[in-house]
């Protein structure tokens, strides 16, 4: 009987032990873009005030751009020789950006949140740029730095939408 595993090994020049590695790190940072994505979701569906329609589209071009991320950080981990997550159990074993079930979230409260959530997002991208630079992993370790200044610049727009003019 042939190994099952064996199927999904992508070929690479690249160490297999390095490059679990940097497929930990990506997997890691793909649970944090699944939960930021499912809150900005939540927190776009129920913003309400008299900046509802701003804070609407804001967190909606948000969660596009953040679900855009995804498929590019799965892709690398395949690329890498390594499996991604499976399933949204996977995902909450993986996430270190924590859900927000709340009844009721201030729209202030929900840019502030959101915020803060991207900036530790900016933070798994930097440990994926850290893991991918000791695996040199450079295709993975360009491609982060994109991330890492969407994240960025969407911590950026929430910080500025959230100060009192």
């Amino acid at each position: 009987m042939a190994d099952k595993t064996a199927a999904l090994q992508t070929p690479t020049d690249l160490n297999r032990n390095d490059t679990k590695s940097v497929a930990d790190a990506l997997n890691s940072a793909l649970a944090d873009c699944f939960a930021l994505y499912l809150k900005t979701k939540n927190f776009h569906w129920h913003v309400s005030g008299p900046h509802f329609r701003d804070y609407h589209l804001l967190l909606d071009d948000q969660a596009a751009q953040i679900y855009g991320v995804t498929d590019a950080i799965a892709e690398r981990v395949r690329k890498t020789g390594n499996v991604t997550l499976r399933s949204i159990g996977d995902v909450a074993r993986h996430q270190t950006i924590k859900d927000n079930d709340a009844d009721y979230v201030a729209p202030g409260d929900m840019l502030v949140e959101l915020r803060e959530d991207n900036l530790k997002l900016v933070e798994s991208f930097r440990a994926v740029k850290e893991a991918a630079e000791a695996a040199g992993d450079n295709a993975t370790s360009g491609i982060v730095d994109e991330w890492t200044d969407q994240a960025e610049e969407r911590a950026w727009f929430l910080f500025e939408a959230s100060r009192k003019g």
